[in-house]
């Protein structure tokens, strides 16, 4: 009896490995924007926090002020990152939810 039960068990568990799988590779397809300066910059990343795009209107780029346009493109690509971190924290947590992990 107790073996069945084991082996019930691991296909539940391969189960939850597959479909985590599939749910990070999904992941990787998204693609999270990211803007600052009322969209004078965009910054597109995947959910795997890859920066895949970087737009940049021309009207935010002036010779005079190379430090505010760095400084956009920071705000851009941090608000992406932390839009895609959200995604994967909700994405993948709905595989931990309900569990007593201790991490």
């Amino acid at each position: 009896m107790m073996r069945g039960g084991n082996n019930n068990m691991m296909k539940q568990i391969q189960k939850m490995q597959k479909k985590m799988m599939e749910a990070q590779d999904k992941l990787g397809e998204e693609r999270i924007e990211g803007t600052a300066g009322g969209g004078m910059v965009t910054v597109i990343v995947t959910g795997h926090k890859e920066v895949v795009d970087v737009k940049i209107n021309p009207e935010a780029v002036d010779p005079e002020d190379v430090e505010m346009l760095q400084d956009l493109i920071l705000a851009a690509t941090n608000d992406a990152l932390k839009k895609a971190e959200e995604l994967t924290n909700s994405t993948m947590g709905q595989f931990t939810k309900g569990m007593n992990l201790p991490f």
